[in-house]
């Protein structure tokens, strides 16, 4: 019995094969738009019956293209984080893109490794979320080797697409609904306090509660990190204030989940003696039990956006700067409901 190695087809017969000439047969491999459909289907039917495998690296060399594009996250145990990941790997599927992933657990030190590590690989593009101390000198820097994308809108100085989140509206709206609930000691959970994003939201809180003359507690106000245990340890802090609130609205809806546990812990219950609202509206917020109420900010459709705006700028390096913010909406379920003291009047 001979143990040959079968003999490697070659992109020439499969141009034979499919009646193109080998150009056109790598063009239609690489879904150049010039190749019409009938045509790539012709070849694509030769490489399956030749058995044909495509050679990205050699494609790479001819394009000076590595078709990767590198994704900088914080966390990927954020079930958020998880969802704008499989929305912007779908994406690029769709153009024959891969994706590397890579998380920083929000350390600049390692941000800047992983940063080197993703231009050393020679992606052909970036989509980033910043840790809090990232400069914008730094972005400019990085955007001289590789086009950026970021997940954050708020580096008003900086020349870079860019798809985020509406974090004002998304917390004036939870706001708003547990005021018209009767609430009135109504607490900030989660979020590390340098970052950007809970700045804007701890903003659109206070105004919000301004707007209602309702007075500001800095004691209603806990810092933490985006993990059940933060949420968890932050609603037993503010258990035990002298007046402890009603209510919370949470960074994300990790940190409402642990503020639910933290509850049933205590012995009370999300949407009868206390409400809790959520940021991010994940798969998991309406499993949970009670569900969660939480303001809709669709990751996955952050992901896909942030992947499409990649694509763009590699495609077209002199295109006008984009800024996208998702909207946002309030999605109102079972963990929120008005004080015991309103349903006993």
């Amino acid at each position: 019995m001979t143990n040959a190695r079968r003999k490697k087809v070659t992109l020439q017969q499969v141009a034979e094969a499919a009646g193109v000439s080998k150009a056109t047969a790598s063009l239609a491999l690489s879904n150049n738009p010039r190749i019409s459909e009938p045509t790539r289907q012709r070849v694509l039917e030769a490489v399956e019956a030749l058995g044909y495998v495509y050679n990205q690296r050699a494609a790479s060399l001819r394009t000076q293209r590595s078709y990767t594009i590198g994704l900088i996250i914080k966390d990927v145990s954020n079930p958020f984080n998880a969802e704008l990941t499989s929305g912007a790997e779908s994406q690029l599927a769709d153009h024959d893109y891969s994706l590397v992933l890579a998380t920083t657990d929000d350390d600049l030190d390692k941000q800047s490794r992983l940063v080197q590590t993703m231009l050393e690989r020679d992606v052909d593009g970036l989509i980033f979320s910043p840790v809090a101390q990232t400069t914008t000198a730094s972005m400019q820097d990085l955007m001289q080797y590789c086009p950026l994308v970021l997940l954050i809108p708020y580096y008003q100085k900086l020349a870079a697409d860019c798809v985020g989140m509406d974090d004002e509206n998304g917390t004036a709206r939870a706001l708003e609904h547990l005021i018209q609930l009767g609430h009135r000691r109504i607490a900030f959970v989660g979020g590390f306090a340098a970052q950007a994003t809970r700045s804007r939201r701890l903003a659109s809180y206070r105004d919000t509660l301004q707007r209602h003359n309702i007075g500001f507690d800095p004691a209603l106000c806990i810092a933490s990190p985006v993990t059940l245990r933060g949420g968890y340890e932050a609603v037993h802090q503010l258990l035990r204030l002298p007046r402890p609130p009603t209510a919370a609205y949470c960074y994300s809806d990790v940190n409402a989940f642990g503020v639910m546990l933290g509850l049933r812990a205590a012995g009370l219950e999300a949407g009868k003696d206390f409400a809790v609202i959520g940021f991010d509206d994940v798969p998991e917020a309406s499993l949970w039990h009670p569900s969660l109420t939480t303001v809709s900010a669709d990751p996955r459709g952050l992901g896909e956006k942030a992947a499409q705006l990649i694509h763009r700028r590699i495609s077209m390096p002199d295109a006008p700067v984009r800024r996208i913010i998702m909207p946002s909406h309030l999605v109102i379920r079972d963990s929120t409901a008005p004080p015991l003291r309103e349903r006993s009047n």
